[in-house]
């Protein structure tokens, strides 16, 4: 059977999370050698092209979708659409077509609106796009309890988690000493910068004085005020968008992990820090705090005081420290690609 597989998010010179997600379980299935036919509107990542992978190359914009469902239609051969970030071609399918999307998250439905137009078409299109799926996947458990709370008509059987994985699999346990408290996210009030930045700066000078905040990711939207106190803010230092090189470097070099999300649909980075053995401070919510399990200090996102009570326990307890250092290899070596892929596959493998 054809999987032809939505790949675009992979392919954007800036991944941001669904891009990484994208990237990970497709290599993962490339590297098998599982048959894909691959759907982008841009090159395919380098490294891909050893696979030789079959490719269609549509031009981006709104008629991408209009000339990825003609194509799909067309194919011959007995075929599974896998739309791995967007709800469009699935909600147009007939029901007849083989059709799983992946669902990331359900910010789209959360009060706190972050892009209008991706909002809205999320809403008019998920629960037509849902209804008709041969199954759908989520990339937690906590993404499909969102869901079956949002859509209680859906089968709980109907939706699968699988997960994610580390993004290298044979990273070495850090032994950094490095004074940087890291944060890795695109600037939106719903990653909570402002509040970390405002506890960042609550901490005590001799604290403030040995460690720096420093804030990598790519602007987003509302950011203005993050930009602005992180420009204000001693000791706190915003570099903006960084390639995967120069992310795995401040992870190896970083003393603290820290991502107080107000609402993530898994939390890539906290996984990534925990494999290395960096110490992580996250919310004590939703999928952070199941990605984390006990291998993290958790915190409440909304209070600032609760995160810099947080960053201060780990920056000054030796034994947290090293608890969490201990531990964080262990809870994330639960989570793989390869698991991933397996879930995916055994999916497909009962629909065909």
């Amino acid at each position: 059977m054809n999987l032809a597989v939505d790949v675009r998010e992979a392919c954007r010179s800036q991944r941001a999370g669904k891009g990484q997600w994208t990237y990970g379980l497709v290599s993962e299935l490339l590297r098998r050698e599982q048959e894909l036919i691959l759907l982008c509107d841009s090159p395919l990542p380098s490294e891909w092209e050893q696979y030789s992978p079959k490719t269609k190359t549509f031009r981006s914009g709104v008629l991408w979708h209009v000339r990825a469902f003609l194509y799909f239609v067309g194919l011959k051969q007995p075929s599974m659409y896998v739309s791995l970030t967007s709800f469009i071609v699935p909600f147009f399918l007939p029901k007849k077509y083989l059709c799983i999307p992946v669902v990331h998250d359900l910010i789209a439905f959360r009060p706190d609106i972050h892009n209008k137009k991706a909002t809205i078409i999320e809403r008019l299109l998920a629960k037509g796009a849902l209804r008709k799926a041969a199954h759908i996947l989520t990339v937690s458990t906590s993404t499909k309890n969102d869901l079956l709370k949002q859509f209680p008509s859906l089968s709980e059987t109907a939706i699968t988690p699988i997960f994610a994985g580390p993004v290298r699999e044979s990273a070495a346990v850090s032994e950094s000493n490095e004074n940087m408290i890291l944060c890795v996210a695109t600037l939106s009030p719903r990653k909570n910068q402002y509040r970390l930045l405002q506890a960042y700066a609550s901490l005590p000078e001799n604290l403030r004085k040995k460690y720096k905040l420093v804030l990598a990711g790519g602007r987003g939207w509302n950011d203005n005020n993050i930009v602005r106190l992180a420009q204000e803010t001693d000791g706190a230092d915003f570099i903006g968008y960084i390639d995967e090189q120069q992310y795995r470097d401040l992870l190896h070099s970083c003393a603290v992990l820290a991502l107080p999300s107000l609402y993530e649909g898994f939390g890539m980075q906290v996984l990534d820090a925990l494999q290395r053995g960096v110490p992580v401070l996250t919310s004590d919510r939703g999928s952070l705090s199941e990605v984390a399990g006990d291998s993290a200090l958790l915190v409440d996102p909304e209070d600032v005081r609760s995160i810099a009570s947080g960053l201060s326990t780990i920056l000054t307890n030796e034994s947290v420290r090293s608890r969490l250092r201990t531990q964080g290899p262990v809870q994330a070596g639960t989570f793989s690609w390869k698991r991933t892929a397996d879930l995916f596959l055994n999916i497909v493998k009962v629909l065909q």
